[in-house]
């Protein structure tokens, strides 16, 4: 029990919660990365990541008497990944593709969208309650909270859902 309340421990402890915050916060981004086919910086961040997970593991393998390895290394796990979710979020990296749906303000939506640069492709639809207009945008991602301000200002009723996108071939972006 002295051992566990030494300052040696609970630093090691710390430790470990510290590289496994790095390790996961690194996987997270990186399967991010993976599967938006960034391969060089997914290569990048899987090399820092694994090295980091060795150091981690080996750390808590040799000394596995102190309880505060493990905690710190379960801790760490899942406190990294929820940095590696808000690092992610602040990157913004990719294109979300918005499917908007509006019964009597479509037109409304589509002017104001285009009037800030997005680029609007309109279908007329019959729907529940008879004809809608559906509107297709693709925005980059650290554009989508402007859209959605411009969009439910036009229309707060219309219907929005928004999907990741991974786009093949180049067509009108906004710059």
């Amino acid at each position: 029990m002295e051992a566990l309340l030494s300052p040696q421990a609970w630093l090691m402890g710390l430790g470990i919660f510290a590289l496994r915050v790095c390790d996961m916060s690194l996987d997270t981004v990186r399967l991010l990365f993976v599967v938006r086919g960034k391969k060089k910086l997914a290569w990048l961040l899987g090399a820092m990541q694994s090295l980091i997970f060795v150091i981690a593991i080996s750390s808590v393998l040799s000394n596995l008497n102190n309880p505060l390895n493990i905690i710190g290394y379960a801790t760490g796990f899942a406190t990294g990944i929820v940095i590696g979710m808000f690092i992610e979020e602040r990157l913004a990296i990719g294109h979300i593709h918005l499917t908007i749906m509006s019964p009597m303000r479509g037109a409304a939506i589509s002017d104001a969208l285009r009037a800030a640069g997005f680029a609007v492709t309109e279908i007329a639809a019959r729907g529940k309650s008879g004809t809608v207009a559906v509107l297709h945008v693709d925005v980059l991602r650290k554009n989508m909270d402007q859209a959605e301000t411009i969009i439910l200002e036009a229309d707060p009723d219309a219907f929005v859902t928004a999907e990741d996108v991974r786009p093949i071939r180049r067509g009108f972006w906004r710059a």
